[in-house]
């Protein structure tokens, strides 16, 4: 499969970006996906369920037969594809919008996820927010707090919520980056934030396996989403993933089949782990 590499074309957007807006557009697995009944009967809860990897993840699960529900800061344009991509495979799809910084939100989706299927078997803490400063001084105190109630605050509330509706062999699976080791000086809150998820994962994963649960976490390299291009400068989006091993960053579609293995019940000795994604960058 021939996938699109830099440079691409000046397409700034504003946070947290759309995927329709997007050249070339992301690939999610639309044509390629080929579910096999992996995950038949099961229901999950999708954060940032609503484009990118998100997207792909939601798309993927559908077609191994689970119901999704799709959680999105708002209910637009991309959170109605993803929607019909799941109901399309024959599976049962809801989006439920609203900001995961709020502990009263998260404990809500947790609800209606439970409620709309009957049953949790599958958290996917997804959902992150970034953005660039040259230097420590242009952080304002605001996007550090919002960056880590955003993406590592949510997930204790997610979690907290989640795990007494879940059965033995519930899953967990968190969204870590290449930034958890291997840190963007430009991206300091968010990849602080994606160092904490991974630690998070290591001891949730210890804390919970007496119960039958597991927690793990997929580190992605770069990836082709709507937070690039609304969140970095102009000249990185043109040569995003360039000087990577693979000359490009990875299509969403490409970090489904990890997210996917770590729901199976057959990786039911997989607890605890990082997969990496990353395209051939060492995690060092």
């Amino acid at each position: 499969m021939n996938h699109p590499k830099p440079p691409f074309p000046e397409q700034p957007q504003s946070p947290p970006g759309r995927t329709d807006r997007m050249e070339p557009r992301p690939d999610h697995g639309e044509d390629s996906y080929k579910g096999s009944g992996k995950l038949e009967g099961m229901a999950a809860l999708v954060t940032g369920g609503d484009s990118g990897i998100g997207r792909a993840v939601a798309l993927a699960y559908a077609r191994e037969g689970a119901d999704v529900m799709i959680s999105c800061l708002e209910e637009h344009e991309d959170a109605d594809v993803t929607r019909a991509l799941v109901e399309e495979a024959g599976r049962r799809a809801f989006v439920m919008p609203g900001d995961i910084q709020s502990a009263d939100h998260c404990r809500a989706l947790v609800r209606g996820t439970h409620e709309a299927f009957g049953r949790f078997d599958i958290l996917v803490n997804n959902a992150a927010h970034q953005m660039h400063f040259d230097t420590l001084e242009d952080i304002p105190d605001e996007e550090w707090e919002m960056t880590f109630r955003t993406n590592i605050h949510s997930m204790f509330y997610l979690c907290k919520a989640a795990v007494p509706l879940m059965d033995r062999g519930g899953a967990i699976i968190n969204t870590a980056s290449i930034n958890s080791d291997k840190p963007n000086p430009g991206l300091l809150a968010y990849a602080a934030t994606k160092g904490a998820i991974q630690n998070f994962t290591a001891g949730l994963a210890q804390m919970l396996a007496p119960r039958g649960i597991r927690a793990n976490c997929v580190a992605p390299g770069p990836v082709w989403t709507p937070l690039i291009p609304a969140t970095l400068p102009e000249e990185a989006v043109a040569h995003f993933g360039e000087n990577k091993p693979m000359g490009r960053p990875a299509q969403p579609a490409e970090l489904a089949t990890a997210f996917v293995m770590l729901a199976d019940p057959l990786s039911s000795y997989t607890n605890g782990a990082t997969v990496e994604v990353t395209g051939g960058i060492p995690m060092i």
